[in-house]
């Protein structure tokens, strides 16, 4: 027997925008964002405006004891009741990070009683969360910008 796509699909957090994300595109534009679902692969996060589909950026959000500044690759948006929510997927997260994001978000499904709305395996709703990301007034969203 095949296993069925959801099957093979990492664990879910619903995280419900309560963690602040920051994405860094290519031409250095900082967005401010909020994380509504995680996993080790990938998340949703929320904005104002969608991104292009496939535009590659830096997602930086601290969830656990863990902090994330990894590559990651846009998927296609959909709207919300506020804004939108935009799944993306990492591209470059390296094994150290993506075994301590995984044992923090494991804590975070480990505590929640199961068939509670905050551990998930399921397709996110179109609807779901609140994206509400404040405007991108100052360019660096209250992160420093690395010196190179």
């Amino acid at each position: 027997m095949t296993p069925t796509p959801d099957a093979r699909r990492a664990p879910r957090v619903r995280l419900a925008g309560t963690v602040l994300a920051l994405v860094k595109l290519e031409n250095g534009r900082h967005i401010r964002s909020r994380v509504h679902q995680l996993s080790f692969t990938g998340g949703l996060l929320g904005f104002e405006k969608p991104l292009d589909e496939g535009i590659k950026a830096e997602v930086m959000f601290h969830v656990g004891d863990c902090t994330v500044r990894c590559k990651a690759v846009m998927l296609f948006p959909m709207w919300a009741t506020k804004g939108c929510l935009q799944p993306f997927e990492f591209t470059e997260l390296d094994e150290q990070q993506r075994g301590k994001l995984e044992a923090d978000l494991q804590k975070f499904l480990s505590s929640v009683p199961a068939g509670s709305a905050s551990a998930s395996q399921e397709e996110p709703s179109s609807a779901a969360g609140d994206p509400e990301p404040g405007p991108d007034t100052d360019g660096n969203a209250g992160f420093e910008n690395p010196v190179a």
